[in-house]
Order: C-alpha cells, then sequence, then structure tokens
C-alpha cells in the first residue's frame, strides 16, 4: 500500500470539516428550535449523523466528478494518486464504518450505495460489502448475500489498479463469496457461497460457479 502524503490528508480534512459544518448547520435550521421534549439530544445527534452522511457523499461525488478516478492502473506520483488517496481516505474514515457495520438495514444500504456511485438495476440488493461503487454495475433482480465481498481494485505491492465488476439480471452471489476485480458475471448466473471469483473472470448466463478458485460447475 501506498503512503498517504500531507496534501492529501489536508485536502481531505478540509473536505470532512465542510461536511461537518454543513450537517451542524442543517440540522439547526431543521430542528434547532423544534419542541423536542426528553429525547431532544439523541434526535438532534441522530438527525446530524444522517444529514453528515447526506453532506459527506454529496461532497464526494463532486470531488470525483472534478477530479475522476481513472480505470485501469494508477502510477505513483501521478494526479491520480492524488484522487485516489482522498477517495481512500474517504472510504477507509467515514464510508466503510457503515459498510462494515450490519447495523444499516440492506433496503438502506442499497440507497447508500447508490449515492456513492453503484449502478444497481431494479430489486437488486446487497447484504455483503461492495468496495468502490463507482466501478460497480449491478442488474436487476440480483442478490449478493450475507458477508459477500465485491472488490474493483487492486492492491498488490506497489500495484494499484481499478477494474470495473460487471454482474447481470437475476445473478445470485452467495453468502461468504469473493468477486474480485475486472470480473463479468452473466444473467441468471449463481456464484456459489464463499467462492472466489479471480481476476478477469468471464462467468456466462445461467452458469453455476464455486469453489477457490471458483470453477464452472454446471
Amino acid at each position: 500500500m501506498r503512503k498517504i502524503k500531507p496534501g492529501e490528508i489536508a485536502v481531505f480534512v478540509a473536505l470532512f470539516a465542510l461536511a461537518v459544518a454543513l450537517a451542524v448547520g442543517a440540522t439547526w435550521l431543521l430542528l434547532g428550535r423544534a419542541p423536542l421534549g426528553d429525547f431532544r439530544g439523541v434526535v438532534l445527534v441522530l438527525a446530524g449523523v444522517v444529514l453528515f452522511y447526506v453532506a459527506a457523499i454529496a461532497i464526494f461525488r463532486l470531488f470525483l466528478r472534478l477530479r475522476p478516478l481513472p480505470r485501469g492502473p494508477i502510477a505513483a506520483g501521478s494526479p491520480e494518486e492524488f484522487t485516489y488517496h482522498v477517495y481512500l481516505l474517504f472510504f477507509l474514515l467515514v464510508f466503510y464504518p457503515v459498510m462494515f457495520s450490519s447495523i444499516v438495514p440492506v433496503p438502506l444500504m442499497r440507497l447508500f450505495y447508490q449515492g456513492l456511485g453503484a449502478r444497481m438495476g431494479p430489486n437488486t440488493y446487497s447484504g455483503g460489502v461492495l468496495f468502490d461503487p463507482p466501478f460497480l454495475e449491478l442488474g436487476a433482480n440480483t442478490i449478493v448475500g450475507q458477508r459477500a465481498l465485491v472488490i474493483p481494485h487492486v492492491i498488490e505491492g506497489d500495484r494499484l489498479e481499478h477494474h470495473p465488476i460487471r454482474v447481470g439480471d437475476n445473478v445470485t452471489i452467495g453468502a461468504h463469496a469473493i468477486v474480485m476485480s475486472d470480473v463479468e458475471i452473466g444473467d441468471g448466473a449463481i456464484v456459489s457461497a464463499a467462492a472466489v471469483v479471480s481476476k478477469g473472470t468471464r462467468i456466462g448466463p445461467g452458469e453455476v460457479w464455486g469453489g477457490v478458485p471458483a470453477r464452472r460447475l454446471k
């Protein structure tokens, strides 16, 4: 993993502080004078947390619109690496606590991932963790099982790359499965529980894959 530099940390801290300021201001404007009774403190804190995440996602998406994160390799010392490290800090410090908590209901996690840039068709949900949502495309009526991991990035020593993962309609990715970068899964396919789908794998429509590494079962 590459070292995150002070300048990258400073940009993230500034964006984080902006999200906090927006959340505090919005909470006060919306609820500051509302008669909330004995639960006033609890309501204000919960509202502040929700509004913070709304602001953080909006700022994150705006940052990526201004400085898009490219597909493929990211060279050391490049402007793209600067963007990636700010992007990474958002996930490490803001978004991962939600993604790994298992506290947020699955239907709300769908909205969370869509807010972060994942393209998800109707009636598609994830009980697992979808890394790097801007690089994910999931079709309709697809389910990602509990504790499954879908990982579009490659971090191997100094190697750093992002490759999209495309999942079709009516796909089932079993619990605890791992789907790695540059994978395509056709309509109606099944990835068995605890399978590990290697980088660059192509799973055809209706196929069933399982094992470590995953291979076609039928």
